[in-house]
């Protein structure tokens, strides 16, 4: 039966079922008194409504591998969130349970995986059971929306330049923010630090200016990159760049538009490659981040290239930013890179002054920065 087709009656019996398959766990029931639940018809989708938990949340409440292996088999969502927007793999890390939070994280890989296979294959547009971003058509999580917004420049209460994006509701939403200057500058010291052609100025490619946090660093190393091409396709950031005098600065090339639109472009592989790529864009799912992956082999110049982006989707939740981190490991090491990762302490610029009024886009303590390199292979 489609549940979208049930009657009242039928989702009535469902719900029932749903609710006894969780009381079971809760209350220690054999594994066959919960698997002849499920046989007889008890959804997986099912959550409570006082606190929105679902079968596979109860079994990490309990710590029970076997149960959580099983219910995973089975069809469990291993990413459906409760009433506090929990995942059951946040549960079983809040119990350091590593070996269940292990078990539902790399259900989401592969969940991913598969998923992004399929829409491979069929030529469709990406997909993604995180559903983080995909369904919201504003400005936040649609780029035409957002190109087409107006975003403002300014300095908050505690001095922190800020970048902010006003919602059709009034939200303002923090596009980039002074807090991230420090994740910058860490990442373009392991970019460039001992890159084997700083001394010949490097050729950097940065996609997304943003505050322009990044393309500042990249452009006070002590030797300046010979070329430095920046692609940023929103009107209102371009025109602050050209405010700035950025089209005017030494070796560097600003192309306006997406990278979409010039990653296959003479005009930009007329360079033969980058030493350094970085991307960095806002209203972008892990579909548009993956398809930039697929770019890379025809935008690094060679071995000793350097590859890095804004690692921060699912930055709110513990679990996503994980499936999202190892999936963007395996996704590089499909093209040929390998990917080194530093973990950065990012909570002493968490809170209130971090964040003002403007919605959170990372609420995580430690900041995870990929460094991706080809693979050297072995003669």
């Amino acid at each position: 039966m489609d549940d979208s087709e049930a009657s009242p009656e039928d989702i009535k019996v469902l719900t029932d079922l749903g609710q006894l398959l969780i009381d079971a766990i809760l209350q220690d029931e054999p594994l066959e008194k919960i698997n002849s639940l499920i046989d007889a018809g008890a959804p997986l989708w099912y959550q409570t409504d006082d606190e929105g938990l679902s079968a596979l949340h109860a079994a990490a409440h309990k710590e029970d591998y076997d149960l959580a292996k099983m219910l995973l088999n089975k069809g469990a969502i291993w990413n459906a969130v409760d009433n506090e927007k929990i995942t059951a793999g946040e549960v079983a890390l809040s119990l350091n349970d590593e070996k269940i939070y292990t078990l539902i994280r790399d259900a989401g890989i592969r969940s991913e995986m598969l998923l992004a296979l399929l829409s491979k294959k069929h030529h469709s547009e990406p997909a993604s059971s995180l559903i983080l971003r995909s369904t919201d058509e504003s400005a936040a999580g649609s780029t035409d929306a957002f190109l087409s917004s107006k975003l403002r420049y300014t300095t908050d209460a505690g001095g922190q330049e800020i970048c902010l994006l006003r919602m059709d509701g009034g939200e303002e939403v923090g596009v980039m923010m002074g807090w991230e200057r420090e994740i910058m500058r860490e990442t373009v010291n392991r970019l460039c630090e001992d890159h084997p052609n700083f001394d010949q100025g490097l050729k950097i490619l940065n996609v997304g200016f943003g505050l322009g946090i990044i393309d500042t660093v990249f452009q006070q190393l002590s030797v300046p990159p010979s070329q430095h091409v920046i692609i940023e396709p929103h009107p209102d950031v371009l025109a602050h760049m050209k405010s700035l005098g950025w089209d005017r600065k030494p070796g560097v090339r600003i192309l306006a538009g997406k990278w979409q639109d010039f990653v296959e472009s003479e005009d930009l592989l007329q360079t033969g490659g980058f030493d350094v790529v970085y991307t960095d864009t806002f209203s972008e799912d892990y579909g548009e981040l993956h398809k930039f992956f697929e770019a890379l082999p025809d935008l690094l110049s060679g071995t000793d290239s350097r590859f890095s982006f804004f690692n921060g989707l699912g930055a709110t939740n513990a679990l996503f930013y994980d499936v999202y981190t190892h999936l963007a490991e395996l996704h590089l090491a499909e093209i040929g890179l390998d990917v080194e990762w530093r973990d950065l302490d990012v909570t002493p610029n968490s809170g209130e002054a971090r964040w003002g009024q403007t919605r959170e886009y990372f609420s995580l303590p430690i900041y995870r920065l990929p460094i991706g390199m080809m693979k050297i292979m072995e003669q």
